[in-house]
């Protein structure tokens, strides 16, 4: 399978998984998410199992039975290409690292060991989970914070690995770019934000007169804003896409999730003149436990009695050990000078249908919209998500929901604000389930249902 191909299903994958995750947050949650790192924490359990477990992730991966090795050159070329640090050479500075926290009592299979040191760059670490599994799990913080610039923070809450922990397998990411073109801050006014629930905000919005990478099509913008590149030739972008309606978000990532190659179709590839601007600036926090939207996607042999995890451990432990729980923690921030995050044969963009317009356009992104970063010579997504009110950097409460696969949206959407950052971590964890009992029960006692907070 060539790189092109393989994108193609990580980009299907993400926005799936984007769409599913919006569905089952509370409705007045903005959202950001890298379904990218949640492809390669996947992608590494993938490498450790077996049978009807291994086949379960390829094919929420897009692929078929016996494609472990497609899995696998892919996983190995996102992180040698697209995820190495740019910035010595001028670029955005990316941060990644995977990480495997093994418990001292448990051996590694050497060919797992070979895969997760030369596909994925893991560090692998003995640890106590048996004696000292509150310590450990500080320990896997400490290095989640380090790597993402201590954007992420507590990662694995209280309780979430305990002496039944085996495995902890995890990556993070981080991302900080510049724009090519950065807004003029004196230029940046308040303005009024509309809500999905019809009432509205006053907020910052940047503004600009100068040309855009811009389209307008069938009920819908989109905006490109390029990050400053450097000499490796990785061009880094961030795309919003605005609906015409006020309240039609939810149309377009229905849209958009229905036919994922759409994506592809609607990336601007000239500037154009504009009459008014305006983006307001925003930051967003965003945490959940990822096994319940993962279920309803299809993946459920890995949660459950039957999991076959043994290609990961040298012992028969490894019959003994399912997936109790996947964290993830996002976060964003862009303003003026740029974005900065933390989570983790090439072609350049291709526009495959012309925009309807050329002429001069507004770009007023005064109400709900989706945005995502995009490594445009591999077609990459690295983050995803939406605003629904940028004024609000505090969360309005924890809510749990449980959608089984349907996606459906009700109300407005309150949460996060401004600036420039983006961060992003996942956490899967393995455990035994001879000594838990019940194998879909997360430690946090959340077997059925997806536990979201929008302020991290």
């Amino acid at each position: 399978m060539d790189l092109g191909e393989s994108i193609a299903r990580q980009t299907s994958f993400a926005i799936r998984l984007s769409m599913h995750v919006g569905a089952a947050v509370a409705s007045d949650c903005n959202l950001v998410s890298s379904p990218l790192s949640v492809h390669l924490v996947l992608a590494l359990a993938a490498a450790g199992s077996k049978g009807r477990t291994l086949d379960e992730i390829l094919s929420l991966l897009g692929l078929s039975s016996g494609k472990l090795a497609d899995l696998n050159s892919l996983s190995s070329q996102i992180v040698s290409l697209v995820l190495a640090d740019g910035s010595p050479s001028g670029g955005p500075r990316v941060s990644f690292a995977n990480g495997v926290f093994v418990d001292s009592s448990v051996t590694l299979k050497p060919s797992f060991n070979d895969i997760v040191a030369n596909t994925f760059k893991a560090e692998v670490k003995a640890v106590d989970f048996r004696t000292k599994a509150d310590v450990v799990a500080d320990e896997i913080n400490a290095w989640v914070e380090n790597v993402t610039s201590n954007l992420i923070k507590e990662l694995l809450p209280p309780g979430s690995v305990d002496s039944d922990t085996r495995l902890v397998l995890g990556n993070a990411l981080y991302f900080k770019g510049s724009w090519t073109e950065k807004f003029d801050a004196s230029k940046t006014l308040n303005s009024e934000f509309y809500l999905l629930n019809g009432t509205s905000v006053e907020v910052a919005f940047m503004t600009s007169r100068k040309k855009q990478f811009l389209a307008s099509y069938d009920g819908f913008k989109v905006l490109r804003l390029p990050y400053k590149q450097g000499e490796d030739k990785r061009s880094f972008s961030m795309y919003i896409f605005l609906p015409d309606a006020k309240d039609g978000l939810w149309s377009l990532e229905e849209k958009l999730n229905s036919e994922s190659e759409l994506l592809t179709r609607f990336l601007p590839m000239r500037k154009v003149e504009v009459n008014k601007f305006k983006l307001p600036k925003f930051k967003i926090s965003f945490g959940f436990e990822a096994s319940a939207v993962l279920k309803s996607l299809g993946l459920l042999s890995p949660f459950s009695v039957d999991a076959d995890l043994s290609e990961m451990v040298d012992s028969p432990i490894g019959h003994n050990l399912y997936v109790s729980s996947i964290f993830h923690k996002s976060f964003i921030e862009v303003n003026e000078e740029g974005t900065e995050a933390a989570a983790a044969s090439a072609a350049g963009l291709m526009l495959c249908s012309m925009p309807l317009r050329m002429d001069p356009l507004d770009f007023e992104a005064d109400h709900p919209f989706m945005f995502l970063i995009r490594e445009d010579m591999t077609g990459v997504l690295l983050f995803t998500g939406h605003v629904l009110n940028p004024s609000i950097e505090s969360s309005p409460g924890q809510t749990s929901r449980s959608i089984p696969g349907q996606v459906s949206r009700s109300s407005p959407g309150q949460t996060s604000r401004s600036s420039n950052g983006q961060a992003s971590r996942s956490i899967l964890g393995q455990v035994s389930r001879s000594s838990i009992g019940q194998a879909s029960k997360s430690p946090l006692g959340r077997d059925s249902r997806l536990s979201t907070q929008c302020e991290l």
